[in-house]
């Protein structure tokens, strides 16, 4: 109000000095200030209402502030809620992704077992097995279980590509494994049945490598197992890596390997296990089997037949 006074003030004041035709310097000088007084009023109004609108803005934001503090903290929590709720999920789905592998794991072994003491063992990917082994990032790999029969025992074989203890970096080394069973308090033990490994020459030239032993029945290795599974026991020096690293050998093709394993509850003379470590795997058990016996016995009758006849008395 004060402000509005005094602009009428100085316009009636200018309007007397300008109407009264006095035209000397003074008068142009105070006309000059007079018109400097009303542009300063203006400003000085102008600034008024920018202060009072500044001023309510600023209520506004110190209302505002608190409310938005207020939503904020309910973000972050809603945040921290969400993180640990993704955090559990991932946890969930590592646990699921464990039992996936767990249960593809049963469905291969099932897959592969057998219940007649033998086992052909399909080694894929090779290469990357034998770089894990060489880098100690997965020294040894495990066969599929097998069994004896559906009640016997139950086994498997251990590899390691690389060679363990003193073989290695110099030979892949071969074990046998005997497992816990629910079969085993009908079992006899120790375990005491002589184990040949076969690594397959894929070509039709079909120079496996073969080897046996006969358990230590004084080693625990061969004694009822009281875990998951007994200290492997076999063939450090089971094949040279030098021979196995060779490119284009005839035990890897396909970055594939394979090696058979059997059990032999009858007590095979050694000579026999050339003959039947080539017969057709694919073949059934109860065929191959039968093969041998005609075989074992067409020896004996020309072992027979080659033994010099004494004279007669």
């Amino acid at each position: 109000m004060l402000s509005q006074l005094s602009d009428r003030q100085i316009d009636n004041d200018l309007s007397r000095i300008t109407t009264s035709g006095d035209c000397n310097p003074g008068t142009a000088q105070l006309q000059e200030l007079y018109e400097m007084l009303n542009i300063l009023s203006g400003g000085i109004e102008t600034l008024n209402n920018d202060q009072e609108r500044l001023s309510n803005e600023s209520l506004q934001i110190q209302i505002t502030i608190p409310t938005l503090i207020e939503e904020l903290s309910k973000v972050k929590l809603s945040i921290e809620e969400s993180n640990a709720f993704l955090e559990g999920m991932k946890h969930n789905q590592d646990i699921l992704n464990q039992d996936l592998a767990s249960v593809q794991e049963k469905i291969d072994d099932l897959r592969y077992v057998s219940y007649d003491g033998t086992l052909v063992w399909i080694i894929t990917n090779f290469k990357e097995k034998m770089l894990d082994a060489q880098s100690e990032r997965q020294t040894s790999i495990y066969s599929p279980p097998f069994y004896s029969s559906s009640t016997g025992y139950k086994m498997r074989a251990r590899l390691y590509l690389n060679g363990d203890g003193n073989a290695r970096r110099t030979h892949m080394s071969l074990f046998f494994v005997l497992m816990r069973s629910v079969n085993d308090p009908i079992l006899k033990f120790p375990f005491n049945y002589k184990v040949t490994f076969c690594l397959y020459d894929h070509t039709p030239a079909q120079r496996h490598i073969i080897d046996s032993f006969r358990p230590d029945i004084r080693s625990s290795s061969f004694q009822r197992p009281r875990t998951d599974m007994n200290i492997a026991s076999g063939i450090p020096k089971f094949f040279p890596l030098e021979r196995i690293e060779q490119e284009g050998n005839p035990y890897v093709r396909n970055d594939t390997m394979f090696i058979k394993v059997m059990v032999d509850f009858g007590d095979m003379p050694k000579t026999l296990l050339p003959y039947a470590l080539s017969l057709n795997p694919g073949l059934p058990t109860h065929v191959q089997q039968a093969m041998i016996k005609q075989e074992a016995e067409r020896r004996s009758q020309q072992q027979a037949g080659e033994q010099p006849q004494l004279p007669p008395k």
